[in-house]
């Protein structure tokens, strides 16, 4: 794909994902995204053989820029380990501000939607989340080693108990439209991790 093709491409999943974001996969036509994107239908399908298939590139997309900017985050970089991973916490409360929790919200938007609809994109983000947890899970072994984390339970089923009550606490943050669930979210980490409550990690 020449360089072209792929900034057109890109373009079509950039415009696509802040449509869909808002109102989900199944509520948004193609003609409505190429329509923004100011492309041709003709061309989309240059690009993309079916809407499922659009809709797994999409997620891909997503899930690796996510993974990216969470590795950026999480590197060691000469602060605590503990320091790094309640700042990716305290980053969905920053984007529930905006109406938005759980980084651009589009896990929690179209978990639910796509995982009946479509195996394709199930497992995009299903892969996804692993991706997550793993990568939670090192920084909180990492907090063990460098003892900003007091040593407890296996970091993989810390992670993972942890990223599925914020996963569960965006949802009822859009059902709210207030950050309660994950103000408390953001306790029941800190004492998950037996961190102090008042001060940061």
């Amino acid at each position: 794909m020449s360089t072209d093709q792929h900034s057109v491409r890109q373009h079509i999943l950039a415009t696509a994902q802040a449509i869909i974001t808002g109102k989900g996969f199944s509520a948004v036509g193609l003609n409505e995204i190429l329509s923004a994107a100011g492309v041709p239908k003709g061309s989309f399908y240059h690009y993309f053989k079916s809407k499922e298939q659009f809709g797994e590139a999409l997620l891909a997309d997503y899930v690796g820029v996510y993974l990216a900017e969470l590795d950026a985050l999480l590197a060691p970089d000469g602060s605590p380990a503990a320091a790094r991973l309640m700042c990716y916490w305290t980053g969905w409360l920053a984007l529930s501000d905006n109406g938005c929790a759980g980084s651009r919200c589009l896990v929690v938007k179209l978990s639910g939607e796509v995982a009946d609809m479509s195996e394709a994109m199930r497992a995009v983000l299903l892969r996804g989340t692993n991706d997550i947890v793993r990568r939670l899970a090192a920084c909180i072994e990492e907090g063990y080693a460098d003892g900003s984390i007091p040593a407890g339970s296996d970091p993989q089923q810390c992670a993972l108990a942890l990223y599925e009550m914020w996963l569960g606490a965006a949802l009822l943050t859009k059902l709210r439209r207030e950050p309660s669930a994950l103000d408390g979210a953001l306790r029941a980490t800190r004492s998950l991790l037996r961190l102090p409550q008042t001060t940061q990690a």
